[in-house]
C-alpha cells in the first residue's frame, strides 16, 4: 500500500512541470493526456474483458461514474490553465486544498460536520491560501500580471473542488468495480467531455509537434497512470480523506522539480513558501484522524 501511494505522489508531482514545458493550450494538453491514457487502459481492459464489470452498476451508479468523469475533465482543464497563469507552487498548493473542500461539502451533501479540530485546520489552510494569493496580488500594482496570477489561483481552487467531488464518487464506486474497469469508465467520460469541448471551440488538437506528443505521453504515463490510477486504487481500501492527504505530497514534489529543471528554474517566493506551509499544516490538522475512521464515520459508505 505504502509503495503504491509513494509512487502515486511521484507521478502526480510530475504534472505541473510537464504542463509548463508544453506550448499547447490547456484544453489540448488535457485532451491528449486522456487520449494516451485511454489507449493504454484499452490495451489492458479489452483482453481481460474487464468492461463486463460495468453491468454491476445500476443507473445511479453509472450516472455517478459519468459525473465523476465530467468532474475530472473540469479539474484537468481548470488546473492545467492555472499552471500557465500563476506559479507552479501556488497552483499545486491551491488545487490540493481538496481535503478541506471534501470536509466543507460533507456538511451539506453528507450531512456530517467536521470536528472542532478539523475546523481549526480548515481555517489555517484557508489562511495559507490567502497568503499564497496575496503573493500573486503584489505585482498587480504594476499591471495585469497580478490579475492573471489571481485568475490562475482561482482556477486552481476550482480544480480542487472538481477533484474533491471526483474522489468522493471514486470512494463509493471502487467498492463495486476493480481498478481498470473503474478508471476506464471515468477516464473515458473525461476524455469524451474534453474532446467534445475541443470540437465545440475548434481547439487546435491536430497537428502537434513531436515534442508535444512526447510531453502528452509523459503526462499519461506519470501523472495519470502512475499518479491518479494509484490514488484510485487506494480509494478501495482507504477513506477519501486519507487519499487526499497522500496527494499533499504533490506541492513539495512539483515545486522541487520545477526549481531543478533548467528550462523552468522557478524558485518559489517567500510568501508562496509561507502560505504553502500554512496550507499543508492546516490540511494535515483537518484530516489527521481520517486514517482511523471508518467509511461510515466520514460519511462515505462502503457499498455503491
Amino acid at each position: 500500500m505504502l509503495l503504491v501511494l509513494l509512487a502515486a505522489i511521484v507521478g502526480i508531482s510530475m504534472a505541473a512541470p510537464l504542463i509548463r514545458l508544453s506550448h499547447a493550450t490547456p484544453l489540448v494538453i488535457a485532451t491528449w493526456r486522456l487520449f494516451f491514457s485511454m489507449a493504454f487502459i484499452a490495451a489492458v481492459l479489452v483482453p481481460t474483458r474487464g468492461w463486463t464489470q460495468w453491468k454491476r452498476l445500476d443507473r445511479r451508479g453509472m450516472a455517478l461514474a459519468l459525473g465523476a468523469g465530467i468532474m475530472l475533465a473540469a479539474h484537468f482543464w481548470s488546473w492545467t490553465a492555472s499552471v500557465d497563469m500563476t506559479s507552479v507552487a501556488a497552483s499545486v498548493v491551491l488545487v490540493n486544498t481538496q481535503p478541506v473542500i471534501v470536509a466543507l461539502i460533507s456538511v451539506v451533501w453528507l450531512k456530517e460536520a467536521p470536528t472542532g479540530r478539523q475546523w481549526i485546520g480548515i481555517a489555517l489552510a484557508m489562511a495559507g491560501a490567502c497568503v499564497v494569493t496575496f503573493g500573486d496580488l503584489r505585482p498587480a500594482a504594476g499591471g495585469a500580471a497580478g490579475s492573471r496570477a489571481l485568475l490562475g489561483d482561482g482556477l486552481a481552487l476550482g480544480g480542487g473542488v472538481a477533484a474533491a467531488l471526483y474522489y468522493l464518487v471514486g470512494r463509493r464506486l471502487r467498492q463495486t468495480l476493480d481498478i481498470w474497469p473503474y478508471v476506464a469508465l471515468v477516464y473515458g467520460a473525461c476524455f469524451v467531455t474534453l474532446l467534445g469541448i475541443c470540437i465545440a471551440t475548434r481547439a487546435p488538437v491536430l497537428p502537434q509537434p513531436g515534442r508535444e506528443y512526447a510531453i502528452f505521453a509523459a503526462l499519461a504515463a506519470g501523472p495519470m497512470l502512475l499518479g491518479h490510477t494509484g490514488l484510485n486504487w487506494a480509494l478501495k481500501y482507504l477513506p477519501a480523506y486519507v487519499v487526499n492527504v497522500t496527494a499533499l505530497g504533490e506541492p513539495v514534489g512539483a515545486t522541487l522539480i520545477a526549481a531543478l529543471i533548467p528550462s523552468i528554474r522557478e524558485v518559489p517566493s517567500a510568501l508562496t513558501l509561507v502560505g504553502g506551509v500554512l496550507v499543508l499544516a492546516g490540511l494535515v490538522l483537518a484530516v489527521a484522524r481520517a486514517a482511523a475512521a471508518t467509511p461510515e464515520e466520514i460519511g462515505v459508505p462502503d457499498a455503491a
